[in-house]
């Protein structure tokens, strides 16, 4: 233990006090030497963590109140006209939520984000976005990188989240459709809840016909890990095996209104980082791969439900799909090593 020396009684003369100074500044001297810069750096970092935190949560709540002003509005309103208005205005609320959010990350030094193939996307479009999913920071990245380059992105939201403060009304104002989904043990004793999941995302797109959207979807289900990949022995190096069904329904209810799919690849330099670590200040090396694709008919207007050789033929082609963002990956990975 690092103690300071107290001195005690008098000094006798100037040689004494010069002796007596000579000690005191000798040991404030061993005192800070004995402090590692590691430590006051860790201090600096998470202090940073904590006023980054504040910010961001500062202006979820100042977007939040007029958010759900026009949200209850909305609802109260029975006119279909106004309600698409009023979608439009809560969209544009979330977008400057994300925008201050953005500025509130780059002040926190941890943003190093490239959107390789963006400049061809449209703000007033319909997309169906596609994305492989390493961690919950995907989020983030994909809403800041394409922030007013495509309509808001409305995401399939888990229905525990719907009770998140503030965010989950919030994603209850935006339209953003919660699923619950069930295990199959529990499909097995209630049979009659099989397909409900699909039949909610269905429902879901029918309401985005009417305002340009981006309706994303993390086809593995979960983020990766090589535990994961492992365990479901996934064909893939990087990824783990698709779900289709959630495209094939998506596809089904608004395909001819997509004018395109998104194929996004997030590949992170270093690994993928945690929310923590990157408002503290961590640097995040992330690339997204933008890749715009034509809506194949042949896979547009199915029934995924009940037709098994359709089923396949979308299987078939999320396989390729994924064979190909697999090889990207690899390719990306090596060239920002």
């Amino acid at each position: 233990m690092r103690r300071f020396t107290v001195l005690q009684g008098k000094c006798a003369g100037k040689s004494g006090w010069r002796r007596a100074g000579h000690r005191v500044r000798a040991t404030m001297w061993r005192f800070g030497k004995g402090i590692p810069g590691e430590r006051v750096s860790g201090y600096l970092r998470q202090a940073r963590g904590v006023l980054t935190f504040g910010i961001l949560s500062v202006n979820t709540v100042f977007w939040f109140v007029p958010l759900m002003t026009l949200a209850l509005l909305k609802l109260l309103l029975p006119i279909a006209a106004v309600r698409r208005v009023l979608t439009r205005w809560l969209m544009r609320l979330a977008e400057n939520w994300i925008t201050v959010n953005a500025l509130a990350l780059r002040g926190s030094g941890s943003r190093n984000w490239r959107a390789d193939n963006a400049a061809s996307l449209d703000r007033n479009g319909w997309y169906l976005v596609l994305a492989n999913h390493q961690t919950w920071v995907d989020i983030v990245v994909l809403q800041v990188a394409l922030n007013r380059r495509i309509p808001l992105l409305k995401f399939f939201i888990k229905q525990q989240l719907v009770w998140f403060p503030l965010l989950g009304l919030g994603f209850w104002a935006l339209d953003m459709p919660f699923m619950k989904r069930h295990s199959p043990s529990y499909l097995a004793r209630h049979p009659e809840r099989k397909g409900a999941d699909l039949e909610a995302t269905r429902r879901a797109c029918e309401k985005f016909r009417h305002t340009p959207t981006s309706v994303i979807n993390f086809v593995e289900g979960t983020r990766f890990s090589e535990e994961k990949r492992i365990a479901r022995q996934s064909p893939y190096r990087h990824l783990l095996p698709p779900r289709a069904g959630g495209i094939a329904v998506a596809l089904s209810a608004m395909g001819e209104v997509f004018d395109a799919i998104l194929d996004v690849t997030l590949v992170y330099a270093g690994g993928p980082p945690k929310f923590w670590d990157m408002i503290c200040g961590q640097r995040v090396d992330v690339t997204l791969d933008i890749r715009v694709l034509p809506v194949d008919p042949a896979i547009a207007a199915g029934d995924y439900q009940n037709d098994r050789e359709f089923r396949r033929e979308v299987h078939r082609w999320i396989g390729k799909l994924w064979q190909e963002k697999d090889a990207r990956i690899a390719e990306i990975e090596s060239r920002v090593a």
